[in-house]
């Protein structure tokens, strides 16, 4: 496939994510996927002669999705281009750079109902238990880890926490997710803990002389160069101490998110206070932890009955 995008495609698709971005105030991280899916169509429209991307016609998406399954890519990422174009030909539409929708009657694939891999509350254990924490950076480590555990905070949540928004005194993190939408969250007492730990103890040894002071004065979690941490360091680290705690299960961006989400749940948590503290805009997305924890008690009734 062609690696050219047509000329005007560039400057579209900025003034799209730009406006995206004003209208729903979507994070960065979906900023930079829907990025990635229409410079991908038009490349692709480049390199078989269709136009930028007023003019694609339906069969002309239609035959970039059928592309995109001949190179094996997961009914998950089709999806997600899906809605990417439905969102950029419906704001083409709405600025009168189009006068149709050619996204409008695509089919979106059915998405396999995987539930979210989760950890036990012993593996839980393990991995908090792993940091070396004489040291300032396995101290940080399990602050990290903890204040994860205990408030299921997204990662991206989590790296960008800056200092004012904790209330040790309180026991609280106020905290800006999805959608600039603003949520508090208990810490409790061993989150809390940890945090006067690494703060008195910890913070300050990776704050050192290459850190900036406009950009890392406030952050609360520094990297080893004494800035914020990106998601791909800090899932490098868990990794390496999932390793080191022993634990088989594959890791993902939001493995300790779910734990704290079934636990919860598996200890008689309400499920609107669930989607409180999670931050889902939709009670729907909090259900699918309630098969999570039915799951996880239907193997301890077969484990422990004595008729199981």
């Amino acid at each position: 496939m062609s690696k050219q995008v047509h000329p005007t495609d560039a400057r579209l698709i900025d003034a799209f994510i730009d406006d995206l971005w004003l209208q729903q105030g979507v994070s960065q991280h979906t900023q930079s996927a829907y990025r990635t899916d229409l410079m991908q169509l038009s490349r692709f429209a480049a390199a078989h002669g269709l136009g930028s991307l007023i003019e694609l016609k339906s069969d002309d998406l239609r035959g970039f999705i059928q592309y995109k399954q001949t190179q094996r890519h997961s009914q998950r990422s089709v999806a997600r281009f899906i809605s990417s174009a439905r969102k950029c030909f419906r704001y083409l539409l709405r600025t009168q750079q189009r006068t149709d929708d050619p996204s409008a009657h695509l089919d979106t694939p059915k998405q396999p109902s995987a539930l979210p891999k989760s950890l036990s509350e012993a593996d839980v254990e393990a991995l908090l238990a792993a940091p070396d924490t004489n040291t300032a950076l396995g101290l940080r480590d399990r602050c990290m880890l903890e204040v994860l555990y205990a408030t299921g905070l997204r990662v991206s949540e989590l790296i960008g926490l800056q200092i004012h928004q904790v209330s040790m005194r309180q026991g609280l993190v106020r905290v800006t997710g999805k959608g600039d939408k603003e949520r508090i969250v208990p810490l409790g007492e061993e989150a809390l803990d940890w945090l006067q730990r690494y703060l008195h103890n910890g913070r300050a040894q990776l704050f050192g002389p290459r850190s900036s002071a406009v950009d890392s004065h406030d952050v609360l979690f520094l990297s080893t160069r004494g800035q914020q941490m990106t998601r791909q360091t800090f899932w490098h680290r868990i990794k390496q101490l999932a390793t080191t705690a022993g634990l088989s299960i594959e890791l993902s961006p939001h493995t300790l998110r779910h734990a704290f989400a079934t636990h919860l749940l598996n200890h008689g948590a309400d499920l609107r206070a669930l989607q409180m503290l999670l931050g889902h805009a939709d009670i729907a997305t909090t259900q699918i932890y309630t098969h999570v924890a039915r799951a996880r008690l239907q193997a301890i009734h077969a484990e422990h009955h004595p008729r199981g």
